[in-house]
């Protein structure tokens, strides 16, 4: 019982928080604004997503080839379509259940290649530890470049979301957040304390993903691993940049612009699940920060640009999940490992 509410409330609340965000994009355009959004849409030259959609696909494929590299000094030779299966459903779960993909990937290589699932598990978050390091080093450059101006975003963001949400229900809010948090904790820590298999699981369990991150420190292809991280984070910027071509309005913005935009929606993918919400509302306002000052649309050209990006990137990974969960094998065989 416990548990079922427990994954209900980690599930629930990101999504509520997403469906509020979505409700909150729409109801801060006005009537005229809001046409403009939708005549947008309609004029956007969708060759250029197109495009975009190939290249995210390219980096994900290009992921689930570096995958290799973390797994073979464990001892698996694991075969690479297996690997692109398992990386799309754990994408297809995240939209929603937040960071689920990541178990639900490792669970997946297990039943398709026989990879014990801790190990795999670790290698997964040796991986997002390298996202984030990426992720970080992109946002240092970049903000080292436009200081000035993402601090002038930043007070746009909170005097923005202070005109919607009165301070009552802001401690609401955080009153929810925490308590969630310190609910959470306190019922983890009674069963490692409390629960002796528990606890000798968790200890197996924990070895078991030290084995996996570490394992990048064995691979015998480090510059291999290397490369792939920088093409799969240069394809990321590439297909986000790509994407602003795609309406008529945006197609001249500053590339300092576009970086701080890519890192809001890199950021509110991580709220809500899938971006929710956050990915595009994050984006169209960095978007209006550049236009807002030559062009009285820019708050539909800004919220069309990021509704395009986060519902072309978000159908991709359904569609493509899908696909993987009907073709990933189902039963490990040996045969399975031997096509790398």
């Amino acid at each position: 019982m416990k548990k079922t509410v427990f994954k209900l409330l980690k599930t629930v609340l990101p999504l509520a928080l997403g469906v509020y965000l979505i409700w909150f994009f729409f109801q801060n355009m006005s009537e005229k604004s809001l046409n403009y959004f939708y005549k947008a849409l309609q004029e956007a030259n969708y060759l250029w997503i197109l495009l975009a959609l190939f290249l995210s696909f390219f980096a994900y494929s290009i992921r689930a080839y570096r995958w290799k590299y973390s797994l073979e000094p464990l001892g698996y030779k694991t075969s690479f379509w297996n690997r692109y299966h398992a990386m799309m459903i754990g994408y297809l779960i995240n939209l929603t259940i937040p960071r689920a993909g990541e178990a639900t990937r490792a669970a997946m290589l297990y039943r398709s290649d026989g990879v014990p699932f801790s190990k795999s598990f670790g290698t997964i978050i040796a991986e997002r530890v390298i996202d984030l390091f990426m992720l970080a080093s992109i946002s240092f450059l970049a903000l080292f470049f436009t200081y000035d101006d993402f601090i002038e975003i930043f007070n746009q963001i909170k005097a923005s979301f202070n005109k919607q949400t009165s301070s009552e229900e802001g401690q609401i809010l955080k009153f929810i957040i925490y308590g969630f948090l310190i609910i959470s904790g306190l019922f983890v820590g009674y069963l490692i304390i409390f629960n002796k298999k528990i606890k000798q699981k968790l200890f197996e369990f924990i070895k078991g993903i030290f084995d996996g991150v570490f394992s990048l420190f064995k691979t015998k292809n480090p510059s291999s691993y290397i490369l792939c991280t920088l093409l799969i984070w240069l394809l990321y910027i590439v297909y986000f940049a790509v994407a602003f071509l795609s309406l008529k309005e945006t197609q001249n913005f500053p590339f300092e612009g576009i970086m701080l935009a890519f890192i809001a929606g890199s950021l509110g993918i991580s709220f809500t699940n899938g971006g929710i919400g956050a990915f595009p509302l994050l984006v169209a306002l960095v978007v209006v920060f550049y236009l807002g000052k030559d062009n009285p649309n820019a708050l539909a050209i800004g919220n069309a640009l990021g509704m395009l990006i986060w519902v072309s990137q978000t159908l991709l990974l359904i569609i493509l999940g899908l696909i993987s969960l009907i073709i990933l094998p189902k039963n490990y065989s040996q045969t399975d490992s031997n096509n790398v």
